[in-house]
């Protein structure tokens, strides 16, 4: 650490600060800045050239001066400080304390931007991660290392599912192992409060590491926030051989924050004002879950992002979902009639399910079922169609099957209980019923021996 303290702020513009004749300054080193008042506050440099140093502050630039205003270079990156007494704890974006509970003392520091990982050194995300939730433990199944985003819209509930999530998930088989990390960026107190409580009351909270960022806090802490928090999740999963899920909302805000420190940074925009380098920075974050050959635990991704305007091809959820494998999509109109979740099923897509499912790792018929419930649903979409046009009551009896099998399908399968944890087995079975409103020559992605096992058609 260095003990120079510089007193060159050239100029300070937002939550940025210029500081002009600083040698030897490397890109990314932590910053302490001591204003008039002897106040401390966080700062990354962020840009470096031969004659000017530019560091973002985290707590911002209020009441700082350029005359009373003293920097110093701690010659080092952002660290957090690692310890298994982090289970059950709630830290800010920089890994400081936020229940009022001391500071973790440990001697395992790690650098919360990561390390590089080696291609080779993955290994394919596999076997299934039990939500308790069936539009997506049955069509949508979550996979070990797996990243499955949550596209949601403004007021749709993505932090009730979110929080059901984190509540319910577990790895069948190994359970004890499998641990979460929360990480929440520009929240509102009353979501906050929320979260807390919801894991607090559940007594899931011993097995969850939250990271909070309040609306009225910092909003660059936004930026280093989700770094912390995989941080956090690499050492509970290749150090501790735990199994973690990584739950972060809202990417929306994260990539808000980045828009305003690179407008401020004179970064030329690309779409809708955000910065070309957005794709990479994304993938920077989202490429840290996984698996590793080498190490038991792994890192399974979801991500939740509020797409502005419900609109899917906006740049965050659009390049999220170039990175990620799948998304679940939330559905205003499903909302609307009171389903929960309003998880809307055909745009919502898990690639690799097929890698979680089946005879050894859910049930046998799990792929053929979730197929023949797409294929029907869809049909059935089609038959709402027509009558919006015809008219119900001019449908065809095949039709109007299909219409009722829809209909059933959302409110039974689809919409379920805020509290409600049901078992992949249970969801299974439920999918059979509902196919059991529909004669056998309608489902031609089951098999025949399924038909025999499952299937309960009477024709009326």
């Amino acid at each position: 650490m260095s003990d120079l303290e510089y007193r060159k702020v050239s100029s300070i513009h937002g939550a940025l600060m210029f500081l002009k004749g600083v040698d030897n300054v490397a890109y990314g080193d932590r910053v302490a800045i001591r204003d008039l008042d002897g106040h401390l506050r966080n700062g990354q440099v962020i840009k470096t050239s031969a004659d000017l140093v530019l560091v973002q502050v985290f707590e911002g630039t209020y009441s700082m001066d350029l005359e009373n205003t003293w920097v110093r270079f701690l010659d080092r990156p952002f660290e957090l400080a690692l310890s298994p007494d982090m289970l059950g704890r709630n830290f800010n974006g920089i890994g400081d304390p936020r229940d009022g509970r001391p500071p973790i003392i440990s001697s395992i520091h790690r650098n919360v931007n990561g390390a590089p990982v080696n291609p080779v050194a993955r290994a394919y995300p596999r076997e299934f991660i039990q939500t308790g939730i069936s539009a997506i433990d049955g069509l949508n199944s979550l996979v070990r290392g797996q990243k499955l985003p949550i596209f949601s819209g403004s007021g749709l509930p993505h932090n009730q599912l979110a929080a059901q999530i984190v509540r319910q998930a577990k790895l069948p088989g190994d359970a004890s192992n499998f641990v979460i990390v929360f990480a929440a960026m520009g929240v509102s107190y009353s979501d906050a409060r929320f979260f807390e409580q919801e894991f607090e009351s559940s007594g899931v909270l011993r097995n969850v590491v939250m990271f909070m960022n309040l609306a009225n806090d910092p909003p660059m802490e936004r930026l280093i926030l989700p770094r912390t928090a995989l941080t956090a999740a690499e050492y509970l999963a290749y150090e501790l051989d735990h199994h973690v899920l990584v739950v972060i909302t809202d990417m929306t805000n994260y990539a808000e924050a980045l828009r305003e420190i690179a407008t401020e940074k004179g970064d030329v925009p690309s779409r809708k004002g955000y910065p070309g380098y957005l794709y990479s920075d994304l993938a920077e974050i989202y490429e840290r879950a996984g698996r590793l050959h080498d190490r038991h635990g792994s890192i399974t991704m979801i991500p939740v992002l509020s797409m502005p305007s419900d609109d899917i091809t906006h740049p965050i959820p659009d390049l999220t979902g170039y990175i990620t494998e799948g998304q679940i999509v939330l559905s205003r109109e499903l909302h609307n009639k009171s389903v929960y979740p309003p998880i809307n099923v055909p745009p919502s897509l898990s690639r690799l399910m097929k890698d979680g499912i089946g005879k050894d790792d859910t049930r046998e018929d799990h792929p053929r079922v979730a197929s023949q419930l797409y294929a029907s649903y869809s049909r059935a979409m089609d038959s709402r169609n027509l009558a919006s046009i015809i008219g119900a009551e001019e449908l065809s009896s095949r039709d109007r099957r299909y219409m009722q099998f829809a209909g059933r399908f959302e409110e039974e399968f689809v919409k379920q209980g805020v509290n409600e944890d049901r078992n992949v087995i249970e969801t299974l079975d439920l999918a059979w019923a509902l196919l059991s409103l529909l004669p056998p020559a309608e489902l031609s992605r089951v098999s025949e021996e399924d038909l025999q096992k499952y299937h309960s058609w009477e024709e009326a």
